[in-house]
């Protein structure tokens, strides 16, 4: 048998990339490679990139600079890059880094073994074309460093809410849903197969509707019936279409987290009307009161923009006023970014000094930082299901998991190993952490 040639991966940016990075490893597994972790024994590289905040396309252009040292060392190295980035800058690319063989985007991994032949005649290879019904449903993804218990599943592609600010319309195109069935099957496998988590993933997964008919509640009741000890999570909700009837779904089955992430990126309202977000601020509150009235156990995280175009001190004290009478367990927190061809680029000044948006967002993580450890403080003295994934980075001796709140809690390992569920009831915490002791017998 020929050794088979040897691709590693490397990817930035949301879960829906590390899902597809899972993708591109099953097809190429099927073109005679096999994944490695290690990138100097690499034959082929891909970088499975992010568009969505100016930052993260100057991690991957220093990256790519990195790579140009193994391609001289092994000449018939080839580099791809592929997702949201190959996408939005295509031949730029070419240009700019001349190590670049491959650029392909979100839609067109299907396309790999052809354009590789191409690389490896010499020739630079580009497919960037979006789809309007690729779903890769079909495709069993390569589970590459998993831990054996959670697993992504990508229920969907593209988003059609072109908030001002951002390029993933644009980059991945119409939103479109996988087959209801193909995605069951996927989280029955992966149940079979040990895994005891599956997080649902898409931009916006509450848009989910497939030709048959079933909506997203339909397909969170269809998944959580699989078993009772599998886990079900789903990643990303948009406020304006998070329903009642989602809500009762989630109640009605316990192995739905009670974890919801509802981005609410301003708390106010002139600022969410230039994103572009469809929902006010007493929208979104609403929809919070909701959440509790139907999950009161549940916990809610967020995503703030701080510094976005003529925003003003008063809105940004709205924000920071919504965060407090929310609540959020924690939030993923950035300075604005302005991104080309967006709506943003294109109708508003990106008038904020830098200073003044790194100003306002350390005041938010500040804030959120107290807020997250009052959630933390208050969840002292209670007992929770842990799903164990790992052992702890601090203590071999520990094993680390989460409740079904998403939150990290580190445990002592006794007999319990990865996979396991175990009852454990808090003793301490850090603003980031739960610290307990296992409770048998409960």
């Amino acid at each position: 048998m020929t050794e088979k040639k040897k691709l590693y991966i490397e990817t930035y940016g949301c879960q829906m990339n590390f899902s597809d990075s899972q993708i591109v490893g099953s097809i190429m597994a099927d073109h005679e490679f096999e994944t490695t972790s290690e990138i100097a024994e690499a034959d082929l590289i891909f970088v499975n990139t992010c568009s969505i905040r100016d930052h993260a396309e100057q991690r991957v252009r220093a990256r790519l600079k990195e790579f140009n040292r193994y391609k001289k060392k092994k000449p018939g190295l080839i580099i791809g890059v592929l997702g949201c980035m190959a996408e939005r800058l295509k031949e730029q690319l070419i240009e700019e880094e001349k190590m670049v063989d491959v650029i392909v985007g979100p839609d067109a991994y299907r396309d790999l073994p052809r354009l590789l032949n191409i690389a490896e005649g010499g020739q630079k290879a580009i497919n960037v074309i979006l789809s309007a019904d690729e779903t890769y449903a079909d495709i069993d993804p390569v589970r590459m460093e998993s831990n054996g218990i959670s697993a992504f599943i990508s229920i969907m592609r593209g988003c059609e809410n072109f908030c001002s600010y951002c390029v993933v319309p644009y980059t991945r195109g119409k939103e479109r849903s996988r087959d209801p069935e193909t995605i069951v099957n996927e989280a029955r496998s992966l149940f079979e197969n040990g895994y005891r988590e599956v997080t649902l993933l898409g931009q916006n997964v509450n848009s989910y509707k497939s030709d048959k008919g079933i909506d997203f509640p339909g397909l969170m009741n269809l998944v959580a019936s699989i078993d009772p000890a599998l886990r079900v999570r789903f990643a990303t909700s948009h406020p304006k279409d998070l329903s009642d009837e989602l809500l009762k779904v989630m109640a009605a089955h316990p192995n739905i987290c009670r974890s919801i992430h509802l981005p609410v990126q301003s708390g106010s309202d002139a600022v969410l009307k230039r994103m572009n977000r469809k929902y006010t601020r007493d929208w979104y509150l609403g929809r919070i009161a909701a959440i509790k009235h139907y999950l009161p156990n549940c916990a809610i995280s967020t995503d703030i923009i701080a510094g976005f175009c003529s925003e003003t001190e008063e809105d940004h004290l709205e924000t920071m006023q919504l965060m407090e009478q929310v609540g959020y367990d924690y939030a993923f927190m950035f300075k604005y970014s302005e991104r080309p061809d967006t709506l943003a680029a294109k109708k508003y000044e990106d008038n904020i000094p830098e200073e003044t948006k790194g100003r306002r967002l350390q005041e938010i993580i500040a804030l959120q930082q107290k807020l997250s450890h009052k959630s933390n403080k208050a969840d002292i003295g209670k007992t929770f299901e842990v799903l164990a994934e790992s052992t702890s980075r601090k203590s071999a001796n520990e094993l680390a998991g989460r409740n079904s709140q998403n939150k990290v809690v580190v445990f002592e390992r006794g007999e319990y190993k990865p996979g396991d569920y175990v009852q454990v009831k808090i003793t301490s915490c850090t603003p980031a952490t739960l610290k307990g002791v296992v409770v048998e017998g409960v």
